[in-house]
């Protein structure tokens, strides 16, 4: 028997690299693109029926929950486009190396988080 073989598998406190940190989230984010697409979608449709319509719509996003809704689909748009700028900069073959990914999955928390603090600021 291989005594290497992981013995606790309890994934709440199995330690991940940040390159997969950064990974899962470009996922969820593109999840949660997927579902707000329709969200927006909707609003789009309604207040392009009929001028009631779009004041409904418009009193609607002046709420703060919608705000929230609206400032975590702009956020999840914001990282999900800065770790696509990464992937498609690991396609031309640089940061390609363990190094470089985790570099680079530094920039990409870091980079989002500022674009995401300032759209906060813009949204509320």
């Amino acid at each position: 028997m291989n005594s290497q073989r992981p013995v606790n598998l309890d994934l709440r406190t199995i330690k991940l690299p940040i390159t997969a940190y950064t990974s899962i989230l470009h996922r969820i984010s593109g999840v949660i693109l997927f579902f707000g697409i329709a969200v927006l979608l909707f609003a789009l449709d309604k207040s392009l029926s009929s001028e009631e319509g779009f004041e409904q719509v418009k009193a609607c996003l002046t709420s703060p929950l919608a705000k929230l809704v609206i400032w975590g689909l702009l956020s999840a748009l914001l990282y999900h486009l800065v770790a696509g700028v990464r992937h498609l900069v690991m396609d031309a073959g640089v940061g390609e190396t363990l190094e470089g990914g985790k570099l680079g999955s530094k920039i990409v928390i870091v980079v989002s988080a500022v674009l995401i603090v300032l759209l906060g600021v813009w949204v509320w």
